[in-house]
């Protein structure tokens, strides 16, 4: 709490006492004052005039107790104020501004007073002193108090919207009811066309997409997301004009890293389905490098990413000879037969991508023939290596 000055004087006190049996008179005089210099206050919307007058007069309360040197009170009025205020979604500029437009009013009020008192002008400067001193410790106050319960308000309001989005996404186990009530919260339509969207996190716990809806927002696309121990998740609405082909080249531009999306689905009792299949998108694509990956463009890698025991059988079963070997040989023979997979089996393509001669490229794949015992010229051979490579890709096995 700040110190008024030392010894202000019996004048100050005087003062004090005196005001105090105006506080009526003064608060309703304050608060037609402060409507006429605020404009925020002057519409009487989002803070009642019944509401401005009472704050008034609570803490004009305080200031001329402390004025008139009585027993310190505490800090409620202006605690209370700052505090309401913020619950109100009153801005913090205007509330100070109402504060300092008071100080001006009562300290004119302070002079009139003084004056009548004994005439001398010289006697009020510690009033002044005085005045300006609470009138800093009542905005401070109320700055602390009102900082207090925006912390407390959105911390209030992301933990109701993680709720309300747990129901999206995991389900309603009650009547649906929930579901409902939960799209109306999140500003969703009941019916529509949603895909789930499925972020790469850096850190556990952390947005990969900064401020992902108010991102989207601004593309005119809406949606609502959350924060996952390992993931960045969202629903959004697709229209005919933000399609899906829209979104993906907007997710690639914003996103950090790759982004998993589901297939399309048109009821929100369908959102649990999809973010299974934007996390199996995500999970089958992420070391591809590729910005967003489509759950239904993927099949293979989808299927394998479905089944990770599966899919470790598959990749130990046909390249576990590979998989043995040094790690740097294993390494440079998958990554040929990536390499010549990707160019769709032209070996010439495939040592131009690793800079290499073809005849380079032809030995690695002859050798990763003899240890697997499958050949990449039969069909059946030509799948089971795609299939347990991708398996070892998604896997992060020795690549």
């Amino acid at each position: 709490m700040a110190q008024l000055p030392a010894s202000p004087g019996p004048t100050v006190a005087a003062i004090g006492e005196r005001l105090s049996g105006r506080i009526d008179e003064l608060a309703d005089e304050l608060t037609a004052v402060i409507r006429a210099a605020e404009p925020f206050y002057d519409a009487g919307n989002v803070v009642p005039i019944a509401d401005l007058h009472s704050s008034v007069h609570d803490n004009l309360v305080y200031l001329l107790s402390r004025l008139a040197g009585r027993a310190t009170p505490d800090l409620g009025p202006p605690q209370a104020t700052g505090h309401r205020r913020a619950e109100q979604g009153a801005p913090l500029p205007a509330i100070l501004h109402s504060y300092r437009v008071a100080g001006t009013r009562i300290w004119s009020v302070i002079v009139e007073e003084g004056l009548r008192l004994n005439g001398n002008a010289e006697a009020l400067l510690p009033a002044a002193s005085a005045l300006w001193s609470i009138m800093d410790e009542l905005s401070s106050s109320v700055t602390d108090a009102y900082r207090e319960t925006v912390v407390e308000l959105t911390r209030s309001h992301a933990q109701t919207r993680n709720a309300m989005l747990d129901v999206l996404l995991h389900g309603d186990t009650g009547d649906g009811s929930l579901l409902w009530e939960s799209a109306a919260g999140l500003r969703l339509p009941r019916q529509g066309v949603f895909v789930v969207a499925a972020a790469h996190a850096e850190q556990l716990g952390a947005e990969s997409i900064p401020h992902a809806e108010e991102a989207l927002r601004a593309r005119d696309i809406e949606s609502a997301w959350r924060v996952e121990i390992d993931a960045h998740v969202g629903v959004v609405v697709l229209t005919p004009r933000n399609t899906i082909d829209r979104l993906c080249a907007h997710l690639a531009e914003l996103a950090g890293g790759p982004v998993g999306i589901s297939e399309q689905y048109h009821s929100l009792e369908q959102t649990p389905t999809a973010l299974r299949q934007a996390r199996l998108a995500f999970a089958a694509g992420a070391q591809t490098g590729r910005g967003v990956i489509r759950y239904e463009q993927v099949p293979v890698a989808v299927l394998l990413a479905s089944a990770p025991a599966a899919a470790s059988g598959v990749a130990q079963a046909v390249l576990g000879p590979v998989l043995a070997l040094p790690a740097h040989e294993c390494q440079l023979l998958l990554a040929t037969l990536r390499a010549w997979f990707a160019e769709d089996g032209a070996t010439s393509a495939a040592a131009a991508k690793l800079y290499l001669h073809r005849n380079t490229v032809r030995y690695r794949l002859r050798r990763v023939e003899e240890l697997t015992g499958r050949s990449l010229t039969r069909p059946t051979g030509i799948a089971e290596l795609h299939l347990a490579l991708e398996a070892a890709r998604i896997l992060r096995m020795p690549m």
